[in-house]
């Protein structure tokens, strides 16, 4: 008896391994786009300036290595009709850095690559500076974290947009804030990553930007959850940014062109 159900169980464990089949799952990834990371710096306090462009193509989900390009055309030129190369640097980067963005002047940023011309124009939008840094150590859902807030004072009876992050080596965090609900008033970034520590050294940027990309951005950081690591990574849904695609306007690009007054401010834990 005791056979008898011991050859029936290897015969079920069979029927089993004999029913299992290998199913290939089509992803149906697409041609690749292009992604544009454009930004046109100004610091509030100095006359350092930059103008850096990031350059890469998406790539299937499941893959790790990014796809650069390295071998576009980049210019940026203004309104009163200076054209300036914009040279290659390295890893899908362009960069300039002796120029420096004039208040009510149109910027017009341009990428040709594989024989299409991609464009946005942009003008400078001012910033305010980060004030000072407030340190709690008392914070998280278990009162033994260290949060961090950083503190600005926005202008009265104006319309701002801004877009803050936090760099560390212990983490990147990052969001945006329109001053609807606090305008004239004094408001502060938030920052809390995990293993934060006394030395720790943060980074704050305070960016002005303009409506339109606070919008971008406020979509991008959503799909990006938990606004760790780069909000350019891949998404789950295509955000169109100001680029336009001047030889195939079916074909248009990801990512953004910005010019904006930036404080940055370091801060060490204590």
């Amino acid at each position: 008896m005791m056979m008898k159900k011991l050859i029936l169980l290897i015969l079920v464990a069979f029927a089993f391994v004999a029913c299992e089949d290998v199913v290939e799952v089509d992803l149906n990834e697409g041609t690749p786009k292009l992604v544009i990371e454009a930004n046109f710096l100004k610091q509030i306090t100095s006359d350092n300036s930059v103008l850096r462009i990031n350059l890469s193509k998406t790539i299937p989900f499941f893959d790790s290595e990014p796809s650069f390009v390295n071998n576009a055309t980049v210019t940026i030129s203004s309104e009163n009709g200076d054209t300036i190369l914009v040279p290659f640097t390295e890893d899908g980067r362009y960069e300039l850095s002796n120029i420096e963005p004039e208040l009510g002047v149109a910027y017009t940023l341009e990428v040709t690559v594989d024989g299409e011309t991609y464009s946005a124009t942009e003008s400078l939008v001012t910033g305010v500076p980060l004030e000072l840094v407030e340190q709690d150590n008392e914070g998280g859902f278990s009162n033994d974290e260290i949060d961090l807030k950083v503190f600005f004072n926005d202008p009265a009876n104006v319309e701002n947009y801004y877009f803050f992050e936090g760099r560390s080596t212990r983490g990147d965090l990052a969001d945006v804030y329109s001053d609807e609900f606090f305008d004239g008033n004094e408001i502060f970034g938030f920052y809390a990553v995990e293993d934060l520590e006394a030395g720790d050294e943060i980074t704050f940027y305070l960016h002005g930007v303009n409506k339109q990309f606070y919008n971008f951005m406020f979509i991008l950081l959503q799909q990006s959850g938990d606004q760790g690591g780069g909000p350019f990574e891949t998404q789950p849904a295509t955000v169109r940014g100001n680029f336009i695609n001047e030889t195939n306007e079916d074909n248009f690009p990801l990512g953004y062109f910005r010019v904006s007054e930036v404080s940055i401010l370091t801060y060490t834990v204590e």
